[in-house]
């Protein structure tokens, strides 16, 4: 029998990335006004270890850090009573926000880029899977969370491809019995997500068709089609068109087995940069020096000033380009947003996730993404509850349902 499904509607997903309330200074706070947009939160991320064991990837951000009260959800300072063995830092904004947003589901989100390097040794090995699966409902089951998401970046054979399966099928069913074991039938199943990659020579590999059965949700990292490694400047994340696009990529999940309404299109809330060139397609010569790191912009800063806005309807694709600077920026504009979320509406897909939060507009700014989406898909986002029942928490508040 095919269990129900973990959503009733369009997702509206965004990563949470925990270094973003350092140099960013991007808190869970700051999602106040937006989360009544979005459905669902990937925190990445966490990491693990050779042996399996899934640990947190900034214990001190996602759980130990007391905020003040102009950074929390509820407006109360978070207390310093020694020995309270009380949930504290992110982990705790975020389950006061689900209180407030009964429709936001929050997932831990393991690997990322930096750290999917023991992915292959582990899942390989029964034991080390079983480690693995049971460290990551702890987590799940400690911290007040919907739901796991595996960001393997990325299987590099079919060994690893089927070893992947056996760990989603194990997570899968550990999920299931952690929440049978609490009586929680009655309430929505928890989340088992993947992140996964738009090339064809990496989502071929993968086993979709007996993936999908154990996956609930397959978020497309729809973008970083164009960078730093190009020898022309290109565009990062367009629907149609060049060597490797979103539509091609739907077109292969779909081929390979996974259902339209499991796949989630990733969209960029970030640009690529390029210098020395003379628009796309052209070659560059070195990268801008970006809001953080050489390259790459948040959304938030593009167009920069004496940029002009470009669109290529075609391919579904935008960017910016400065003639004085020779800079070309890719990124998704609002109106591109709008066309893929026509695509997504189209195709009958599960939805849009944006990487990464932190980089897009505040809620009432006009170009503001989410509010793409979430206008896009007007009433017709998921609105399955969240859980906040966790009587097997190692945190004091959390089994006390905190106030």
């Amino acid at each position: 029998m095919e269990p129900p499904p973990v959503t009733n509607g369009l997702v509206i997903a965004g990563y949470f990335p925990n270094w973003a309330i350092y140099a960013r200074n991007f808190n869970v706070c700051d999602l106040a006004v937006s989360a009544q947009k979005l459905t669902h939160v990937l925190y990445a991320f966490a990491n693990f270890q050779e042996d399996g064991t899934v640990i947190l990837g900034d214990v001190w951000a996602d759980k130990d850090k007391h905020f003040p009260p102009e950074q929390t959800i509820n407006g109360k300072a978070d207390s310093w009573n020694e020995g309270d063995a009380n949930l504290y830092g992110n982990f705790k904004q975020f389950y006061l926000l689900k209180q407030k947003y009964r429709h936001l589901k929050v997932s831990l989100s393991i690997g990322g880029w930096t750290w999917s390097t023991n992915f292959s040794v582990v899942a390989a090995d029964p034991a080390k899977r079983a480690v693995f699966v049971k460290t990551a409902i702890r987590h799940l089951a400690n911290l007040g969370l919907d739901g796991i998401d595996i960001d393997w970046e990325f299987p590099k054979d079919d060994k690893d491809a089927f070893h992947y399966v056996h760990l989603l099928y194990e997570l899968r069913i550990a999920l299931d019995m952690y929440q049978q074991s609490l009586g929680q039938t009655n309430q929505p199943r928890l989340i088992l997500s993947v992140a996964v990659p738009c090339g064809p020579s990496k989502y071929k590999l993968l086993r979709l068709q007996q993936m999908a059965p154990y996956v609930d949700i397959f978020y497309l990292m729809a973008y970083d089609f164009a960078g730093s490694w190009d020898t022309n400047a290109g565009h990062q994340s367009a629907m149609y068109g060049g060597a490797l696009n979103v539509h091609q990529a739907i077109e292969g999940y779909i081929s390979g087995g996974v259902p339209p309404h499991k796949i989630v299109m990733g969209m960029p809330a970030y640009g690529r940069g390029f210098l020395n060139t003379n628009g796309p397609n052209t070659r560059y010569d070195g990268l801008p020096e970006g809001s953080w790191e050489k390259g790459m912009y948040d959304y938030k800063h593009l167009p920069p000033p004496g940029h002009t806005e470009h669109h290529d309807m075609e391919i579904l694709a935008s960017w910016c380009y400065c003639p004085e600077k020779r800079e070309l920026i890719t990124y998704d504009s609002p109106y591109i947003t709008q066309a893929k979320c026509d695509y997504i509406k189209q195709r009958q897909l599960g939805g849009a996730m944006v990487w990464e939060l932190s980089a897009d507009h505040p809620g009432d700014h006009p170009r503001c993404l989410l509010n793409v989406l979430y206008d896009s898909f007007a009433g017709n986002t998921d609105t399955m509850p969240n859980h906040l029942d966790y009587p097997s928490s190692g945190f004091n508040n959390l089994k006390g349902h905190m106030k």
